[in-house]
């Protein structure tokens, strides 16, 4: 080797389909075709395009196709926090159905856009299904912007929600059958002896609005007094404070907390043992969700389980559907109670 020379490992990498076409012998056109496995070229030619591309380590611009077949094969998946402005998506019950979600879209060749919006006028929903960049959106959850959802579903049919379904809805919800749920949590509490209930969470959500109704229809059938909202932020630092404030006032009546999710659930049982409370035999304590976590805690955590990762798989299934064009209808999972340690 002559000084100056340097030695190759392989064949030099190409940059882009003209320096293929040129090593092929063939127009640019007929290698992205071939690259596209397109029947307009003969298998032979297609084969030796692709064995070139191959050795020479070229891979197609994915953004450039995008824009050619004009889909960009992206879904957007937006978390609105109207009533909760400072929660986390790293919230476990977020992390939880985003991972599902994103399981069941990258599966079907889709990639996803993360979103957190704090709705900060009429037009947030529009302008995110306006933008062209997305073939359709997954909403998870439904804040205190049911209203705005119904309105841009009226119009854009690749949206579906995480969330509550009404009757005569226009949106396509996934979720559970949270007064069914609600009514579970407080039965369970009930049926072991508590008489007197206090509910912590954000009412403001349709989802945890139906939770406590169902909740109060189980203590109004057992007789008991109305249970007591207590009001308690999501965001994991207001809601650690908040709860220790209402835990540290609740005084010697209540026997029995339904949470309004296990992070609050788990949030409880901590406070609890911060004042010396034993759970259960002082005060019962039932969550919803059954995350992951809900076995960690000790007490191991009664919760009401909602199937997360059914609900993600029908979501995606919904969405496919709506993108092809076809309507699908709401989906509303039956919710079990898981019988721990808490309550």
């Amino acid at each position: 080797m002559r000084p100056g020379d340097t030695a190759t490992t392989g064949p030099r990498k190409i940059r882009n389909i003209g320096e293929l076409a040129k090593i092929a012998g063939v127009s640019a056109g007929t290698v992205s075709r071939a690259l596209a496995n397109k029947s307009l070229v003969n298998a032979e030619t297609r084969e030796r395009i692709q064995a070139i591309a191959r050795e020479h380590g070229f891979r197609p611009n994915q953004m450039a196709s995008k824009l050619r077949t004009q889909r960009s094969n992206v879904i957007g998946v937006v978390v609105p926090l109207g009533h909760e402005r400072s929660q986390h998506i790293s919230d476990p019950f977020f992390m939880t159905l985003l991972g599902y979600l994103a399981d069941g879209l990258t599966e079907n060749g889709f990639d996803l856009m993360l979103s957190r919006v704090v709705p900060d006028s009429d037009d947030w929903l529009d302008r995110i299904v306006d933008s062209g960049m997305l073939e359709g959106v997954l909403l998870i959850g439904q804040s205190n912007v049911f209203d705005t959802i119904e309105r841009v579903a009226a119009d854009y049919l690749p949206l579906v929600v995480w969330g509550e379904h009404r009757p005569g809805q226009v949106h396509c919800a996934v979720g559970s059958d949270n007064r069914t749920g609600g009514r579970l949590a407080a039965q369970q509490l009930i049926d072991r002896g508590c008489r007197r209930l206090a509910y912590l969470g954000d009412v403001q959500p349709p989802e945890i609005s139906e939770r406590y109704a169902g909740a109060q229809e189980a203590a109004r059938t057992a007789g008991l007094d109305e249970i007591e909202i207590l009001s308690t932020p999501l965001a994991a630092d207001a809601m650690q404070s908040t709860i220790a404030e209402h835990i540290a006032r609740l005084g010697d009546g209540i026997d029995g907390i339904i949470a309004a999710s296990d992070v609050v659930a788990m949030t409880v049982i901590r406070a609890l043992a911060d004042h010396d409370i034993s759970v259960p035999d002082a005060v019962a304590v039932v969550g919803f969700d059954d995350l992951a976590i809900a076995t960690q805690t000790v007490p191991r955590l009664t919760t009401v389980r909602q199937d997360i990762e059914r609900g993600a798989r029908e979501m995606v299934d919904a969405l496919f559907k709506r993108i092809a064009g076809n309507a699908t209808q709401s989906v509303v999972m039956k919710p079990e109670l898981i019988v721990r340690d808490s309550a």
